[in-house]
């Protein structure tokens, strides 16, 4: 037995030789917890820890501290654990004294936990029949396995059970995402180890996913499971076709797999491989070559789960002698007379070919990389590679040839059904980060944290690929620039079903992130330039091609890092390709390729637009693409004006259209320097563009818009607020072009910021009170408060404006516009227009009875006190009106006793003389006003007597105290008053309570 310390910076992996280890680990207290002290026992077998047992009880799939310090110990001070042979052959060298005593010893020392045991033993030896006398020898724990025997890492099975059910339950909250991605990574691990508990661990991970009760319900509903989910069912279906493709593994093997794939794929809660949807992608063996109509019979192809594929790969093997040879050196090439024969085998340099399903043929090289073949999976991704070359150069001689008849019909054949973008086995990714891998400058520092707290960028060199000419220059690192770009260049048609589009962008993004992390040399650059080139003139087979198909997946992200990264080496080339690419073909009334030409590979499919369900985020990248050529463009007017046209034609939403206009505009009016006209000029053709689209539509960023608009146009200059001003009607409503765009056009603000000379002012007023007008005419209800604003300072234009005012009152204009256009007369000091507009608002109100709280009260006591102070024709004018238009007696009685508290035409107009005497309420005009107040007292009475309940009969007694004073206004009102009040004991008699309160008050 030996005795050590724990310490935490023991590292956590071992190779041990031997067949048992035990020792006591002591674990030194800390501040919290006292020293402690645990038993570990290790089994391993051939460099292998077999078993592992520690007092600790630890529930993990990773060894405990106690276990990888005693392993630690070993390997590092072997000359201070004792070596013992195993116990068998010490109890052999003992005679019968010896054996007795031992055991007697070591029941004695263990006696509460061995002394059962040794009694059941005992009798069972004793025994001539019993089982343990059936065998010759006895088993021996420290004497290890025999040679035959199995031999692998340690798995607690259990333990990974339950923490991917934990994990699994935790729904993707607390960072059981990572978790699993991490035990995914794990299987990896063990799969480059050629460990054999791979397998086994993704099984037990597997049937924990397969069991997650979740997938039924969402079944069930019909709904979709969420991203990160569906993310780390991809990542367990690709990890599938890694095992089934172990070059080395035995068909027994194999054959396992395959049983736990098929039981697994036929269950009815098995995710399937592209979502909710319908599956169009050709079987993994399937060959690049296929005929028309056994492409279109796959559309209608039968169920495929997240397994199929990993189904599909157990009929792989790899005993092609072209495969084994590719694989198995770096110099094997050709005979010259053998290169490019019927076969296809290599290429006219003499390099290997390897023509298999693309997808399949990277599943190989994903799986030679997972299970610790780095050099072969090289080997055979260089092959794949010049086997795509090869397949580029010739379908750019066919398009050649087709040129001239698919440009003069405008319309191009898919012949890429299956996208190597978003693909389930992510061909490109895999190819991409073999060839990185074996360019990578492991250095310490790669390692450092950068002070934002992220891990820096790898390093890469170039490393020179082994079968090329030295004259090529060619790297691995150049190979995998060109494969990066020729697998992002490819045309494909846009799957179907939300989560396989999604998963194409996803995808987009994570190739461009790799791609960033290069640094563009000469060599890369020329790769670079080549290969954007040819994608280019790539015809029906690029995506970047002359003509492309409607349904075609966009080019914009891509194109986006092409421009970005070929900009500072060939700004020409940056362009056309950028311009080419801002194309969205499925927005297009005109499609660029017919989806009904018999022709057509994909005629079968009927137009799916509405099925584009990462539609905005294209958009969103297609505005992304042009935002990054303004802002290249800046100060290049001939550049800005291509640009810009490629915007106008390719764009079609109004908001990012509006969001180019305000980047544009951004970057043209820096801070700290002078404003770029030329890229002031395109925000404002933009701005000008957005107001046309959205003039006849709802957008509830309109207001926004306009302000914007006119905020630009007037950075511009003079000459731009001018022409917006006159073209008005083109841009804006009649109340934009009022309210907003000449009010802020005529604003001091505006003036002081253009520093304008008097003639140029004028123009601008001008323009602003001809627009006013207008807007007036189109609108007068809108518009005519803001005509007559503008127009103040001129007095044709306002005395215009007046007219245009008066001439609409009688029909088009409400009471409340009238109002408000009278009060601003007053307030402009025009009393007469202003009591003219009140009496014409009056004749189109109507307060009823119960309205003693409308908002129009204001408006007819102002109109009543405006017409009061004029003089009595002025109020003589207007009380017949107000009698007609309000019936309210509280509003009527409020009117009568303000016109009874001064003499009337107090304003002073000029020429007028007035008396300075009160009005009496016996003579005209106000006669007539107490007689309808009376009146509308008495009606009003008897319509709230016929509904009122006795929490009323208190408010119902002041009403009537407020219409006693009305009435004793008249010479005989007492008289009036009380037949009132009789005439109201006589017909509501019933109503005792409230006529006992009638009388306590009235009499």
């Amino acid at each position: 037995m030996i005795t050590l310390l724990c310490k935490a910076k023991h590292p956590s992996l071992i190779l041990l030789p031997g067949f048992h280890l035990s020792g006591t680990v002591t674990e030194p207290a800390t501040a919290t917890e006292a020293e402690m002290t645990y038993k570990v026992a290790i089994s391993f077998d051939r460099c292998k820890i077999t078993s592992v047992t520690c007092g600790c009880g630890n529930k993990d799939i990773f060894y405990c501290a106690h276990v990888v310090a005693l392993s630690l110990y070993r390997i590092r001070k072997p000359d201070q654990v004792k070596l013992r042979l195993p116990i068998s052959e010490t109890l052999f060298q003992m005679n019968r004294d010896q054996l007795q005593k031992f055991v007697q010893y070591l029941i004695t020392a263990h006696h509460t936990e061995v002394l059962p045991t040794a009694q059941k033993l005992a009798d069972e030896i004793l025994s001539s029949n019993s089982e343990i006398n059936q065998v010759h020898g006895a088993p021996d724990p420290t004497a290890g396995a025999s040679i035959d025997d199995e031999n692998c890492w340690h798995l607690d099975e259990e333990q990974v059970r339950e923490q991917v059910k934990l994990f699994l339950s935790q729904g993707g909250y607390y960072g059981s995402g990572k978790q699993l991605n991490s035990m995914f990574a794990k299987v990896r691990e063990m799969l480059r180890m050629r460990d054999s508990n791979g397998a086994r661990m993704l099984t037990l991970i597997t049937e924990q996913f397969m069991a997650d009760p979740r997938l039924a319900l969402w079944r069930q509903q019909g709904t979709g499971m969420t991203d990160k989910c569906r993310q780390l069912w991809d990542e367990l279906g690709a990890l599938w076709v890694c095992v089934v493709l172990n070059p080395h593994c035995t068909l027994e093997e194999k054959g396992c797999w395959l049983r736990q794939l098929r039981k697994w794929g036929d269950m009815d809660v098995c995710p399937l491989e592209d979502g909710n949807y319908g599956n169009e992608l050709p079987n993994i063996t399937s060959a690049l070559t296929q005929s028309s109509s056994h492409r279109q019979s796959s559309l209608a192809r039968s169920r495929r789960t997240v397994f199929t594929r990993a189904i599909e790969g157990c009929d792989l093997h790899w005993q092609d002698s072209h495969l084994q040879r590719i694989i198995s050196s770096d110099f094997y090439i050709s005979p010259s007379y053998q290169r490019e024969g019927e076969g296809l085998l290599f290429n006219s340099q003499g390099q290997p070919l390897w023509l298999e399903h693309v997808p399949t043929a990277c599943a190989r090289v994903d799986a030679l990389r997972s299970h610790g073949y780095p050099k072969e999976a090289l080997r055979l991704t260089v092959a794949i590679i010049n086997t795509l070359r090869l397949q580029q150069q010739r379908q750019l001689e066919i398009y050649k040839h087709q040129k001239k008849e698919l440009l003069q019909r405008g319309a191009t054949t898919i012949t890429n059904l299956e996208s190597w973008v978003g693909h389930p086995l992510n061909p490109i990714g895999c190819l991409f980060l073999t060839l990185t891998e074996a360019c990578r400058v492991e250095d310490e520092n790669c390692l450092e944290i950068s002070d934002a707290g992220d891990a820096k960028p790898p390093v890469y060199q170039h490393v020179p690929v082994a079968n090329s000419s030295p004259e090529s220059g060619e790297s691995y690192l150049s190979l995998a620039l060109e494969v990066a770009l020729m697998g992002m260049g490819q045309q494909r048609v846009m799957p179907e079903g939300l989560y396989a589009q999604d998963k194409v962008w996803r995808n987009e993004e994570q190739i461009i992130a790799r791609l960033q992390e290069l640094q563009l040399d000469a060599v890369l650059v020329q790769t670079l330039r080549k290969q954007c080139i040819l994608l280019l003139e790539g015809g029906p087979f690029s995506g970047l091609g002359e003509v492309i198909h409607r349904e075609s997946v966009p080019m914009h992200t891509f194109a986006k890092y092409l421009f970005s990264a070929l900009l500072p080496h060939d700004a020409d080339l940056a362009y056309k390709l950028a311009l080419r690419s801002m194309r969205l073909p499925v927005l297009e009334t005109t499609a660029s390729g017919d989806v009904t030409h018999p022709h057509h590979i994909v005629s079968v499919v009927p137009s799916r637009y509405p099925r584009w369900f990462t539609l905005g985020h294209l958009e969103s990248q297609q505005c992304e693409l042009a935002s990054t050529m303004l802002t290249a463009a800046k100060g290049d007017m001939l550049r800005l004006r291509t640009v810009l046209e490629a915007i106008q034609k390719n764009i079609h939403s109004s908001s990012l259209i509006f969001k180019l206009a305000q980047d544009a505009f951004k970057i043209a009016t820096p801070a700290d320097n002078n404003s770029d006209t030329t890229l002031l000029n395109v925000a404002l053709e933009l701005g000008l563009q957005v107001m046309r689209m959205t003039l006849s539509t709802l957008n509830w960023r309109r207001r926004e818009m306009v302000r914007w608009l006119v905020t630009c146009a007037t950075e511009v200059g003079v000459r731009a607020l001018v022409s917006i001003l006159q073209s008005w009607y083109t841009l804006f409503t009649p109340t934009e072009a009022t309210s907003i765009v000449a009010a802020t056009v005529m604003s001091h603000t505006t003036i002081l910021r253009l520093s304008l000379d008097y003639p140029q002012r004028e123009e601008l007023a001008s323009c602003a009170r001809t627009l006013a007008l207008q807007c007036a005419m189109k609108d007068p209800q809108n518009c005519a408060l803001s005509a007559l604003t503008l127009c103040e300072k001129d007095h044709i234009a306002f005395e215009t404006a007046y007219q245009i005012v008066i001439d609409a009152a009688s029909t088009g204009m409400t009471y409340s516009q009238l109002f408000t256009i009278a009060r601003y007369m007053e307030h402009r000091g025009y009393p007469l227009r202003a009591f003219k507009l009140a009496s014409l608002a009056m004749t189109h109100l109507n307060l009823a009875y119960n309205q003693d709280t409308h908002p129009a009260i204001n408006d007819v006591l102002w109109a009543c006190a405006l017409s009061h102070s004029l003089g009595k024709n002025e109020l003589a004018a207007i009380i017949p009106l107000v009698v007609k238009s309000v019936h309210c007696a509280t509003v009527l009685s409020d009117i009568l006793r303000r016109c009874t508290m001064t003499a009337p035409g107090l304003a002073g107009i000029p020429g007028r003389r007035n008396s300075g005497k009160l009005m009496s309420t016996d003579k005209a005009p106000l006669r007539q006003l107490l007689d309808a107040t009376i009146s509308a007292y008495i009606n009003t009475t008897h319509s709230r007597l016929t509904h009122i309940s006795p929490r009323h009969y208190g408010e119902f007694i002041e009403f009537l105290s407020k219409a006693r004073e009305t009435f004793l206004l008249a010479q005989d009102g007492h008289i009036q008053f009380a037949q009132f009040i009789d005439n109201l004991k006589q017909i509501y008699k019933g109503k005792k309570k409230l006529m006992l309160l009638v009388r306590e008050r009235f009499g």
